[in-house]
């Protein structure tokens, strides 16, 4: 079944009381919705990095190859496979370091994703970016859309900039 990101009305009624300019876009725009990730955090923080500075196409393709060759995206699939054949899947071999060391990371002990999941939000930002190949903006878009969190805004995001943009007509934000 489908998971969809939650805002509440309150939340909704809370920005649009703060400013009439946004009150106005999300009346003109209406209601997202947006598809929450599937699977667990460890899967989908591998996700994200396969995705990164690549097309939405060419992340299905990889990440399809990806899963097939592994079966099951777990720590132990990925560290029992070379950083060769994770690079043939259609990586870079940065990208399929950075996984295989997440892998290392996670199976050893020595990075906690159970943690993460019962941290604040600026803990779980700050323990997801002190991975390789997870910068801030990868963290924040984990928070939101996998982990469900709801105060998470990405000031770094440039659909937010565009958004801003378009709703004060500034040039840049």
């Amino acid at each position: 079944m489908t998971r969809y990101f939650e805002y509440g009305d309150e939340a909704i009624a809370y920005l649009k009381s703060r400013d009439a300019k946004l009150a106005r876009a999300i009346d003109a725009v209406g209601p997202v919705h947006r598809e929450m990730e599937e699977g667990d955090l460890f899967s989908s923080v591998v996700h994200h990095i396969v995705g990164q500075q690549i097309s939405t196409a060419a992340m299905h393709t990889v990440w399809a190859r990806l899963r097939d060759l592994l079966g099951e995206v777990v720590p132990a699939t990925i560290v029992a496979t070379s950083i060769e054949d994770l690079q043939a899947c259609g990586m870079t071999f940065k990208k399929a370091e950075y996984i295989r060391n997440f892998a290392q990371s996670v199976q050893s002990g020595a990075f906690d994703l159970a943690a993460v999941e019962h941290m604040d939000d600026a803990e779980a930002i700050a323990a997801l970016s002190s991975l390789q190949g997870i910068g801030t903006w990868t963290a924040e878009m984990l928070l939101l859309f996998h982990m469900g969190r709801p105060d998470v805004l990405s000031f770094g995001d440039l659909g937010i900039h565009r958004g801003m943009r378009m709703v004060y007509h500034h040039r840049k934000v």
